[in-house]
């Protein structure tokens, strides 16, 4: 907390001020130490402890004791908004059935909003730590000149501060009005809880909306609704890039309900406002109605020339020459291959896939007297008010973004492609206008993850130990200029590091990159990078184990060695701790009984392990594979070092078992088809998403507490779900996949 920012600002003032105008305490910890301390003070209104406290402060108590959390990061399915006021909870001594979970606004005075990378939790924890504890430390030293006694004599618990002495206590409600005209304690001389004395951490809570989602309340953008709303629907060019040349829209507009069609002239960036032609109507369904009779004439541009086949011949061609960017280069790879005892060549490949969040994309926008107002299940709040002012020209304090829960993310609602076209459209319209994508719409203008092509050398000596490693990896990337120059970048989650395992563990190692050039919307998918990288190289890994005779655990305790902690070399420059590594997979090996069974042909295990976004976690799959080629996951077991401590225990499974049903559903079906610069699927009936059956019958999960700085769960956990599967399946049949999706390779044995 940036008590030296309260101080200037005059701490007795600045908390005076505020229990004046809402009735109670509001303490206002803020994470962006640059943002003035003027702007936390409230300003005068009659506020009541029914209303919602204005996000400028995370904590609200109430005369009456009624506690109130905001919550700002936004709320996508990770739990962020249950786990991150709990810590608050848990410093306060407050009972958690007491406390009222709002969620806050854009607002500067919160510091990031973002939700991505699983860096929420890793982010706020510390901090979390410190606003509760502040709190309640103010709590306990009003008690103390309320009763003329030590603070040292006193203890809080369960929403009151106690004098075990003589038994007295008195609830946070009775003691709002004292400790508002306390100053706020310097944050080094507030004691945090020790960690054997949480109640509320590591405990199994419900998810905060769980009632209001089962119930069916409003709480997703898809369910906004506002005096005189409107409804629109974008029609963007099939052909990424393409833009409008005409439209039917005297046709359009004298159609049942709908109130106008217009063309949006747009530009090229392709996570920006697009060219399109909108329609505004009286409903969705009339919307959605007239768009069925538009027709537009599209210049689509170059991308119409581009198709996956082309895709995949070029990668071929190029991984003939050498790589265009040489990422890391230790030893002489070439020359250890050439004097290896046996060397494995292989070619993995995988698709572009969309993100398939079940809420399609959405976004409501009013626009009046120059200012907007804007409604957005988004990721990235931050990111949707900055291109709404950018695009559009109004400035950022004219803009309001209120932040609604969002019916899945992945990444997808990072990119703010939605809530520019919905500002785009409330700019033209003298109402509210609610946008929504059809299931089309987000299935042909995602920011899709990235495909890619990896072309792999691996040798072995004598004693079967890896001695070279070589990957040329063929990736996607778009024109841009460095320089004055053009230059081709990869996409989102399309980079490679020269970090990457077994980067810095391989004595002869070459890794290369060559950017191939397309016109294909590229975005985070969840775990970028790692969601398909570690299928690559640990079912690779477990290709050179196979060759070599060896066990595949000890194989890659092998290769990890005994490095201890290494710091980050590549452009990522990412430290990686092997001990840790070590420790999950030894741990997932002896609850999965690795090497311990024995199993009939068609049934296996297979291991593999991953660190990312700051989790190391390790996973053993049991498969059946039927004689026809039907494969039945039987078992996942997962172990997982993400720190010392687990926030909530029952959002903590959710995330590593929603992380490996994800992963399996991504694996075993998901991939789009790119033809004439447009993709082929546009629904889930040629999009096919995992269904019951095919989810692992059991998924065990497992939790290392170690001393570590506690880190997020929202994607470290599926990286190795996928190669775990593959290796699985070749210790039951013999057969390797290296190209995804499943469906492409015959599973079939006899």
């Amino acid at each position: 907390m940036s008590t030296d920012l309260l101080e200037n600002a005059g701490r007795r003032d600045f908390l005076r001020k505020s229990a004046l105008a809402g009735g109670g305490l509001i303490l206002g910890s803020y994470l962006n130490t640059a943002y003035s301390a003027a702007n936390l003070v409230a300003k005068p209104s009659a506020l009541t402890e029914q209303e919602a406290f204005r996000p400028n402060a995370f904590i609200r108590i109430a005369p009456s004791g009624a506690v109130t959390l905001i919550s700002k990061q936004p709320e996508i399915g990770q739990g962020i908004k249950t786990s991150l006021p709990m810590i608050i909870a848990e410093e306060l001594e407050v009972n958690w059935q007491d406390v009222l979970i709002i969620q806050g606004d854009l607002d500067p005075a919160y510091g990031s909003q973002n939700a991505g990378g699983s860096r929420s939790t890793p982010t706020n924890y510390e901090e979390f730590h410190r606003l509760g504890a502040t709190a309640r430390t103010m709590l306990v030293e009003a008690a103390a000149r309320i009763w003329v006694l030590p603070a040292s004599e006193l203890i809080a618990r369960d929403g009151a501060v106690h004098h075990p002495a003589t038994g007295r206590k008195l609830g946070y409600g009775q003691l709002v009005a004292t400790a508002a005209d306390l100053p706020v304690p310097a944050a080094e001389s507030v004691r945090l809880k020790s960690p054997e004395n949480y109640k509320l951490l590591g405990t199994r809570i419900g998810g905060v909306d769980n009632p209001a989602i089962v119930t069916g309340k409003p709480l997703f953008g898809i369910d906004v609704q506002l005096p005189g709303l409107l409804y629109a629907v974008y029609e963007k060019s099939p052909a990424f890039g393409g833009k409008v040349v005409s439209a039917n829209l005297d046709e359009i507009k004298s159609l049942p309900g709908v109130r106008d069609a217009f063309i949006i002239e747009g530009g090229a960036d392709l996570k920006g406002l697009l060219p399109g032609v909108a329609i505004v109507a009286d409903s969705t369904w009339e919307a959605f109605s007239a768009r069925k009779h538009l027709k537009v004439v599209w210049d689509e541009g170059k991308v119409a020339a581009e198709s996956w086949a082309g895709f995949a011949a070029k990668a071929q061609e190029l991984s003939r020459q050498p790589g265009a960017e040489v990422l890391r280069n230790d030893g002489d790879a070439k020359a250890a291959l050439e004097k290896a005892d046996r060397t494995v060549e292989a070619a993995y490949s995988y698709p572009f896939i969309s993100h398939a969040s079940i809420e399609p994309q959405n976004c409501t926008a009013w626009y009046k007297d120059g200012a907007i107002e804007i409604w957005a299940p988004t990721q990235n709040p931050e990111a949707g008010q900055k291109i709404v002012s950018q695009t559009l020209g109004i400035p950022k304090d004219q803009i309001t973004l209120h932040i609604t829960r969002s019916g899945g993310g992945f990444g997808r609602r990072l990119i703010p492609d939605y809530i520019i076209e919905a500002a785009a459209i409330a700019r033209r319209v003298a109402a509210p206008v609610k946008l929504t994508w059809t299931r089309e719409d987000d299935l042909r203008h995602d920011q899709y993850r990235a495909g890619g092509f990896h072309f792999l050398r691996g040798g072995l000596d004598g004693k079967g130990k890896l001695i070279a490693w070589h990957n040329h990896f063929v990736t996607f990337a778009h024109p841009v200029v460095v320089d004055g120059k053009p230059s081709l970048e990869p996409g989102s989650g399309a980079n490679l590091s020269g970090d990457e395992f077994p980067g810095r563990w391989v004595e002869n190692c070459l890794l290369e990159q060559t950017p191939l050039e397309c016109g294909i919307p590229m975005g985070p998918w969840r775990a970028p990078r790692s969601n398909v990288l570690a299928w690559v190289f640990h079912s690779f890994i477990d290709e050179l184990a196979h060759a070599a005779g060896r066990d595949p655990l000890a194989f890659r305790l092998e290769i990890l060695g005994d490095k201890g902690f290494l710091l980050g070399t590549g452009k990522q420059g990412i430290p990686y701790d092997v001990d840790r590594m070590k420790h999950v997979l030894r741990h997932v090996a002896e609850k999965a009984e690795w090497g311990k069974k024995t199993f009939p042909r068609g049934q296996g295990q297979g291991i593999a392990f991953h660190f990312s976004h700051r989790g190391y976690i390790a996973q053993v799959a049991e498969v059946t594979v039927s004689k026809d080629g039907k494969l039945k996951v039987d078992r996942v077991v997962v172990s997982t070092d993400i720190g010392a401590q687990i926030v909530n225990l029952s959002g903590a499974e959710n995330q590593v078992q929603g992380s490996v049903v994800d992963g399996l559903g991504a694996l075993m079906f998901q991939e789009l088809n790119i033809e004439k610069g447009r993709i082929v699927q546009s629904n889930f009936g040629d999009y096919p998403m995992i269904r019951i059956d095919n989810a692992p019958t059991r998924v065990d999960v497992h939790f290392l507490k170690t001393d570590h700085p506690v880190t997020g769960l929202g994607e470290p956990a599926l990286p190795p779900l996928a190669p775990a599967v593959c290796n699985a399946i070749f210790a039951a049949t013999g057969i390797r996949v290296r190209q995804l999706p499943l469906l492409r390779t015959d599973l079939s044995w006899s």
